[in-house]
C-alpha cells in the first residue's frame, strides 16, 4: 500500500478541499509568483485561511524564514489542529512542510505543488527541511504529507527555464527504473513531452520506491543518482553571480558525470553513456565549469547526507533502466567524471 495520498485534478473546485474544512485553522503557504499566478485559481475554494508569503529561491530556504512562518502561525494563534498548505514549487514544499512539521512537535500539512519538479518529485515521498549555509537540506526530517494535490493546469504558469529543470527529475526517474519510458521520452525534445502521461508515471516510480523505504535505509538512495555530484554545483553556485543553477540544471549536469562514473564501477555500457549525456545535452546544453571549481566543489561533496565518515557514497546505474546504491567513489574518481563532463 502507497504511503502518499495523491489526488490528480481535472479542475479546482470546492470540494477540491473539503478535508481542510475540519481543521481550527489553515495557513497558505506562497511566494511571490504563486501568489500572483496560482493563488488566484484556488482562492475562492478555499475554507478560511491566512496567507504566508515568503520569497522565492533557493537562497530563501533557510532558518530565517521559517522563523518567519513560525512567527505568523504563533500570532494567528495556530493550534495542534490546525493545518498548512503548501502552494508552491519545491522549497515552499520543502520549507512549508518542514515548519508545520515541528510547529508544536508537528500539525497537518497538504502540499499542491506548482511546478514540474515539485509534481513529479519533491511533493512526494515526504523528504522536508531547508539548506544551512550553503549546504542543501542540510537540516530537516521525514514526514509524508497529508494529501498531494496535482493539479496540471498550474505548469503552464512556469517560465520555460523552470519547466526544464523540472524535466530532469522524469530523466532520473526514467534511468534508475524504466528502460522503456526512457526510450519513450529521450526520442523527442522537451516541447513535444505528453506531460499528462510524464507527471503520474514519475509520481509512480517514486511512490513505489519511498513506500518500500520511506527513511532511506536502502533502495531509496537510487533517488539520489545524478544528485550526488549536482547537489554539490548547484550549493557551489548558489550565491556567485550569474553562475546559479536551477536545480534541475545541476543535476543534469550530475547525471552525465555520474553516468560516466557508473562505467567505471558498476557495468554502465559507454553507448548507454553517449545515449544519456546526447539527450541531457540537448536539452540542458553545457554548463561551463572551470577548473578552480574543482577543489571547492570537494568541500561541498564531503557534507553528502548519504556519505559514511569520509567516504563519497554515490548511486549508479549498471544500465538504463537500473541502479544500485552505496557506492563509495575516491575523490580522484569523482574528480575525473567532471572533468569528463568539463571535456564535451
Amino acid at each position: 500500500m502507497s504511503i502518499n495520498k495523491v489526488t490528480f485534478l481535472d479542475k479546482i473546485e470546492s470540494s477540491t478541499f473539503e478535508g481542510l474544512v475540519s481543521y481550527t485553522n489553515l495557513a497558505v503557504i506562497v511566494d511571490e509568483n504563486t501568489k500572483r499566478d496560482c493563488y488566484p485559481l484556488v482562492q475562492d475554494f478555499l475554507p478560511s485561511h491566512i496567507l504566508i508569503e515568503v520569497v522565492s529561491g533557493e537562497e530563501n530556504k533557510t532558518l530565517d524564514t521559517c522563523q518567519h512562518i513560525w512567527q505568523e502561525l504563533t500570532n494567528a494563534g495556530f493550534d495542534r489542529k490546525a493545518a498548512v498548505l503548501d502552494l508552491g514549487g519545491g522549497v515552499i514544499g520543502d520549507m512549508g512542510g518542514f515548519c508545520a512539521s515541528t510547529y508544536k512537535r508537528g500539525i497537518d500539512f497538504w502540499q499542491m505543488p506548482t511546478t514540474l519538479l515539485s509534481q513529479v518529485d519533491a511533493s512526494v515521498g515526504g523528504k522536508l527541511g531547508i539548506d544551512f549555509g550553503k549546504l542543501k537540506n542540510h537540516i530537516g526530517v521525514f514526514r509524508v504529507p497529508d494529501n498531494v494535490l496535482i493539479y496540471p493546469e498550474f505548469i503552464k504558469t512556469l517560465p520555460a527555464n523552470e519547466l526544464r529543470s523540472g524535466f530532469a527529475e522524469v530523466i532520473k526517474h526514467c534511468l534508475i527504473a524504466d528502460a522503456g519510458h526512457w526510450e519513450t521520452v529521450s526520442s523527442m525534445p522537451l516541447s513535444d513531452q505528453d506531460l499528462a502521461m510524464i507527471i503520474p508515471h514519475s509520481i509512480g516510480i517514486k511512490d513505489k520506491v519511498v513506500t518500500s523505504d520511506p527513511t532511506e535505509k536502502g533502495l531509496r538512495k537510487i533517488l539520489n543518482y545524478g544528485h550526488t555530484v549536482g547537489h554539490a554545483i548547484e550549493s557551489y553556485l548558489l550565491d556567485i553571480p550569474g553562475r546559479k543553477l536551477l536545480h534541475g540544471e545541476a543535476i543534469a549536469v550530475g547525471m552525465i558525470a555520474e553516468a560516466y562514473l557508473s562505467t567505471q564501477f558498476t557495468g554502465l555500457s559507454k553507448e548507454e553513456l553517449v545515449k544519456i549525456q546526447e539527450y541531457i545535452l540537448s536539452v540542458y546544453g553545457k554548463v561551463e565549469l572551470k577548473e578552480s571549481d574543482l577543489e571547492h566543489l570537494y568541500a561541498y561533496l564531503l557534507q553528502d547526507k548519504k556519505n559514511t565518515g569520509k567516504k563519497l557514497s554515490h548511486s549508479l546505474l549498471t544500465k538504463i533502466g537500473d541502479c544500485t546504491y552505496d557506492q563509495f567513489i575516491e575523490w580522484t574518481d569523482i574528480e575525473k567524471s567532471i572533468r569528463y563532463y568539463m571535456s564535451l
